[in-house]
């Protein structure tokens, strides 16, 4: 069957499957360069290339818009903060922890979006979403385990990255229409562009090895389809159909993490990831079926 041909909600979770592969797959790539160029360096340099890709992609569509309200340019000036912070959070976390563990504390992004559109934006959140945000935490604690010997100081690296994100993708719902997708990813991969070269103007830079050239090649090139791939997603499908197969990232990384550098996470980590993700999609599932009540009692 051609792609084509699909029904739109199969279409939609086909794009997002593979987004959320080239996002984990730059990352692995972003993992193994550490081992030869200091962050910083590796962010800006990635950064030059993925934002020079979406001026390509931006202008080919037609997606640069100068002209937006100030209350516009305001909210992209905080989506694109907290996207440099959780940029370096994240890459912080993913140099120094296995490539699996981190990944299963990005999963509660979406239960923490949908706690703080509750507190932050007065949506409406009933007990049922609410328990199963308080049962995915309790997965993200098994996931972290604070006080334990296994417990990495990385891990709060990663779950601050998470509050940034979460930040991120607040403001981004609050921005009107008039803002186009690529121009969003444009901005913000421009802002941890210029965040990182100033972060890299007082380190020591590592000369690039050709080994390092081509890991920083396939990390330009995944981040770039993923940021691409994730705006066609949203564009295609219900997104409550969609979003759960954003998970697909934890099975890539866990099957990267022990191909590449052997590792696989205990049994205890794996349960806190298999509560975070059953949560999610329980709580994504919920907003369906209310977004679902809502249209029927609509008057026609």
């Amino acid at each position: 069957m051609r792609f084509a041909d699909l029904s739109d909600n199969m279409r939609g979770a086909v794009l997002m499957t593979v987004s959320m592969t080239a996002f984990t797959l730059n990352d692995s790539f972003f993992k193994a360069l550490s081992d030869e160029l200091p962050l910083f360096q590796a962010l800006f340099l990635r950064g030059l290339g993925t934002t020079a890709g979406l001026v390509i992609v931006a202008l080919v569509l037609k997606q640069i818009r100068f002209g937006l309200s100030r209350r516009d340019w305001g909210l992209l000036a905080l989506r694109t903060a907290a996207e440099a912070a959780a940029a370096w959070f994240f890459l912080t976390a993913l140099t120094h922890m296995p490539i699996a563990n981190i990944s299963a504390i990005m999963q509660s992004m979406p239960l923490a979006v949908t706690l703080a559109g509750a507190v932050f934006l007065g949506e409406a959140v009933g007990w049922r979403r609410l328990a199963a945000i308080a049962v995915g935490f309790v997965g993200v604690l098994m996931i972290v385990q604070p006080g334990a010997e296994s417990f990495s100081a990385n891990s709060l690296f990663g779950l601050a990255s998470v509050a940034c994100v979460t930040v991120r993708d607040l403001a981004a719902r609050r921005m009107s229409a008039a803002v186009p997708s690529v121009m969003v990813a444009l901005v913000a991969a421009l802002g941890v562009t210029v965040f990182a070269g100033v972060g890299a103007a007082f380190i020591d830079w590592a000369p690039v090895s050709l080994k390092a050239a081509a890991q920083l090649g396939g990390a330009m090139v995944f981040v770039l389809f993923g940021y691409i791939l994730s705006v066609a997603t949203m564009r295609v499908g219900e997104i409550s159909f969609v979003a759960p197969f954003r998970y697909t990232s934890l099975v890539v990384a866990l099957v990267l993490g022990y191909l590449v550098w052997g590792d696989w996470p205990d049994g205890l980590t794996l349960a806190g990831a298999a509560l975070v993700v059953g949560t999610g999609i329980f709580t994504l599932y919920r907003e369906r079926q209310l977004r679902l009540r809502r249209r029927a009692v609509l008057p026609r």
